[in-house]
């Protein structure tokens, strides 16, 4: 009898626990390119309202954090997910994990899964640029290089410009270098503003890398045209200055006294000596 009532309470206690218990589950790729968005998943049964920190590790030596973010349990008890971005992180051992708020942890159930591993994948050192990575907004923007081992495979680009999506998502053809295997690729796509225009490169296996881009106007400035203001002229007239014309004088020439008396003699002698002609 006592067997019997020692069992009952420990089945009792057993489904008392079970029942009290709550499943959480988190997954994720165990690898992605750097670059791409780490994209978690998270399941639970937990009540609606209750919060979870779920943070991202790099693992190296020592785990160092680096993002967190707050999940919360719905009504609907949905999955929901996570994003993190993984941009500018370099290739190697990751992790993601729940931490527990309060009491949270010991009410799991034994299958639940709250930590996952995650290896980062850098291939950017497959990308050579050929083209220069300051040019001039004249002659931008030129994408040229090649792609490691890429053949005749082709090449997809996007280009974002800051102020968002310039060009593409688009696939490109890649030409194969008969030396190396190299994909060799060009592609002109006109920008109207200067700035950093990031190239984002994607082949069959996945994301590659990110080409950044400085465009800038590197016209010569147009020299200021100087306007010469007039200096103004006076116009105000002096009153004009009568002139008085000057008055001609004619002097009259006192004829000598003994000069007439001469003239007058010369005449009466040529007249006397006519009359004498005539008589004769």
């Amino acid at each position: 009898m006592n067997k019997m009532v020692f069992l009952i309470i420990t089945l009792s206690l057993l489904v008392i626990g079970s029942a009290s218990a709550y499943g959480l589950y988190i997954d994720c790729p165990e690898s992605i390119q750097i670059g791409q968005t780490l994209k978690i998943s998270v399941d639970s049964d937990f009540p609606a309202g209750t919060s979870f920190d779920l943070v991202f590790y790099e693992t190296r030596y020592t785990a160092t954090e680096i993002a967190r973010k707050i999940v919360t349990i719905q009504d609907n008890q949905q999955t929901q997910y996570t994003l993190f971005d993984t941009q500018g992180l370099k290739g190697g051992n990751y992790k993601v994990e729940i931490q527990f708020r309060g009491a949270d942890e010991p009410r799991l159930r034994s299958d639940s899964v709250y930590l996952k591993l995650i290896k980062l994948i850098d291939r950017s050192g497959e990308i050579t640029i050929t083209s220069p990575l300051n040019q001039d907004i004249a002659e931008a923007l030129r994408i040229e290089g090649s792609i490691t081992k890429l053949g005749n495979d082709g090449i997809e680009i996007e280009v974002r410009s800051p102020s968002g999506p310039l060009f593409g998502p688009q696939w490109i053809e890649t030409s194969k270098d008969m030396k190396s295997g190299d994909g060799k690729f060009t592609r002109i796509v006109p920008v109207g503003n200067s700035g950093d225009y990031e190239v984002h490169f994607t082949d069959t296996k996945g994301f590659i890398g990110t080409i950044t881009f400085h465009v800038s106007d590197a016209s010569p400035t147009k020299p200021l045209t100087t306007i010469k203001t007039p200096v103004p002229v006076n116009t105000t007239r002096l009153p004009a200055t009568t002139v008085a014309t000057p008055t001609i004088t004619l002097t009259k020439t006192a004829i000598s006294p003994l000069l007439a008396l001469l003239a007058l003699s010369v005449i009466g002698g040529i007249a006397v000596v006519i009359k004498i002609t005539k008589k004769k």
